[in-house]
């Protein structure tokens, strides 16, 4: 049984579906998107008609008062411990970080105890996280049996029991003609491939990037060509095949041109960016900050402007946390040693509007990164205000000053690159299929 009806009026509709960005009004009913419309006044104290419709008399009405409404933000790539790590991450405790950092679906990746490599286990997951989880939990599946790169999982009855892509997570296939099979077969189901690019030869025993900041810390460095290399590789497959591909992650401006100039070939091929790369870069790494050490590893100025730039024009399509929960005991190491990762769930929006507050990006082209598109590659019914759509929406003032305090970190996790910091743009309201999970007033 769904709450009362919703009726949002005197927001700022950001609707990138429909390349809309005005002041409106919207109604939720049963779950679903039931009415909206731009350029509407604030309904009058009383009113009965909207719209020349009914609004529902029990309705509870929230006067916005000039604050964004819109879709809530898709995340495609979130490493969640569950099962077999719940120390660093559990379904539920990971759906109400995303909740309050204004995710509603997230797309986890298999990098579990045991793998998800087979249909039980995405069932497993898929029942896991509706008897615990608030937002939507879609899980991605294993491109290789046990993420080892050798043999191919079943794609077809994985797509069956759920599974929106296929990924290997964390490790990049190193193997071409397993990823040229892999593609091949994806193609035949109509199926999404996820790959992360890093060739592992290259990259070996590497810490952060290749340059002059590496070598001052006395750190092994992991150069560019350890991305542009395998992602070269995967487009040319990937043209060669007809097939669905996305590059997981690119951090630099050498992939960026090389995406840039196969997305005048075809249009199957897309990208994403994690938004450390967008707004951090290797000098933060500082004193061998360990909350730092991400992979790939975070690049230079002038690579982390590139990326942004291709944010804007979209040439990257969608904006990632790559949230990476680890256990104060794989991160308070000597950085050499430190495990990669650091969360991102609940700072996502947060960070991504540093790029609109700086005039890098505009949150309509934001927004579209986070939610339509991601949205679109996964096959799902989110990512947008259009009538009949899930009300998966946030509500949250795009200028409200606030820290990021480790106390108030939901996240079983606490390595974040963004401890004390502070951030101008704060989530009020989370909603999936028209149920409030996340309030902050």
């Amino acid at each position: 049984m769904h709450d009362r009806p919703l009726f949002f009026t005197n927001a700022r509709l950001i609707d990138p579906s429909r390349h809309m960005d005005t002041l409106g009004s919207l109604l939720i009913e049963n779950g679903s998107i039931k009415a909206s419309s731009n350029a509407l006044p604030p309904l009058p104290e009383n009113a009965k008609n909207w719209e020349n419709s009914e609004i529902p008399e029990n309705s509870e009405i929230v006067d916005c008062k000039g604050m964004v409404l819109s879709p809530g933000i898709v995340d495609m790539r979130v490493f969640i411990g569950e099962p077999g790590a719940e120390h660093r991450e559990t379904l539920a405790s990971a759906s109400q970080a995303a909740a309050a950092g204004g995710v509603t679906t997230i797309a986890c990746m298999p990098d579990t105890e045991p793998v998800i490599d087979d249909v039980a286990l995405v069932d497993f997951l898929l029942r896991r996280a509706r008897d615990t989880a608030v937002v939507n939990i879609c899980p991605t599946a294993a491109i290789t049996r046990g993420l080892n790169g050798e043999k191919m999982t079943e794609f077809g009855l994985m797509l069956e029991a759920g599974a929106v892509s296929f990924t290997d997570g964390r490790r990049s296939i190193t193997n071409t003609q397993i990823m040229r099979q892999a593609l091949i077969y994806a193609r035949n189901f109509g199926a999404l491939i996820q790959h992360h690019c890093e060739d592992h030869y290259l990259a070996h025993k590497g810490t952060m990037n290749e340059g002059e900041i590496a070598t001052r810390l006395g750190l092994s460095g992991i150069p560019r060509e350890a991305e542009s290399i395998i992602l070269a590789r995967d487009t040319n497959l990937a043209l060669l095949t007809g097939s669905r591909y996305h590059a997981a992650q690119i951090s630099h401006a050498l992939s960026l041109e090389l995406i840039r100039r196969t997305k005048k070939e075809t249009d199957m091929i897309t990208c994403g960016v994690s938004i450390n790369h967008l707004t951090l870069n290797e000098l933060d790494i500082g004193p061998y900050r360990t909350f730092f050490k991400i992979s790939p590893p975070l690049r230079t100025e002038e690579d982390r402007c590139s990326v942004v730039a291709g944010v804007a024009d979209g040439t990257i399509d969608v904006i990632v946390s790559s949230h990476d929960p680890q256990h104060v005991e794989t991160k308070r190491l000597p950085f050499s040693e430190a495990a990669n990762g650091t969360i991102g769930l609940e700072t996502l929006l947060a960070a991504a509007l540093r790029l609109v507050h700086n005039g890098d990006v505009s949150l309509l082209r934001i927004m579209h990164a986070l939610s339509t598109r991601p949205a679109e590659l996964l096959g799902l019914r989110c990512g947008t205000l259009q009538v009949g759509a899930p009300a998966d929406l946030i509500l949250f003032d795009l200028y409200e000053p606030w820290i990021f305090r480790k106390t108030e970190i939901i996240s079983h996790s606490k390595n974040t690159p963004h401890e004390n910091k502070q951030f101008q743009g704060r989530v009020k309201r989370t909603l999936v299929a028209g149920k409030t999970v996340y309030a902050h007033f």
